[in-house]
């Protein structure tokens, strides 16, 4: 395969696995991939969380507000400078998260256990090929412009 037939094919995989797990029980992909982030970065600034998520700062803004109303981020000061506010995860919005990959992860155990030993096979192989390329691609966003979008889901 050519480099853009490569590139179709996986953004069209991407595309397809993060619609089908989506299980985000009334949560948004933005809410549950900022949930995530947070989870794996730690409190934040609003605009540096914004300008990671890909969103304006006022929509950020009404984001961080929605999440702390239900309990799930808070806003805390930073403790190198008392005058900024950093938005942190709390433990319900870690528990929310780990009852979300739970689930995402079931329902690939229920896609997995339909198909036959070859598919897993396959499915296997080029999962432990292509995994650490994607991870690579990731880590090097600056070289390949992919950086933000592929490390959003939570």
């Amino acid at each position: 395969m050519e480099p853009g037939e490569i590139a179709q094919a996986l953004a069209e995989v991407a595309g397809i696995v993060v619609r089908s797990l989506a299980d985000r029980r009334g949560m948004s992909f933005t809410a549950a991939a900022t949930l995530g982030r947070l989870e794996r970065e730690g409190p934040v600034r609003i605009t540096a969380l914004a300008a990671a998520e890909g969103v304006a700062q006022p929509s950020m803004t009404q984001l961080v507000q929605r999440l702390e109303n239900q309990g799930l981020a808070a806003r805390i000061s930073d403790p190198d400078d008392g005058r900024v506010t950093l938005v942190a995860v709390t433990d319900a919005g870690r528990e929310v998260l780990t009852e979300l990959r739970h689930a995402r992860k079931e329902r690939l155990v229920q896609f997995m256990a339909a198909l036959t030993e070859d598919e897993r096979q396959a499915l296997g192989s080029a999962v432990d090929t292509a995994l650490p390329l994607v991870r690579r691609m990731v880590q090097e966003p600056a070289r390949t412009g992919a950086g933000r979008a592929a490390s959003r889901p939570a």
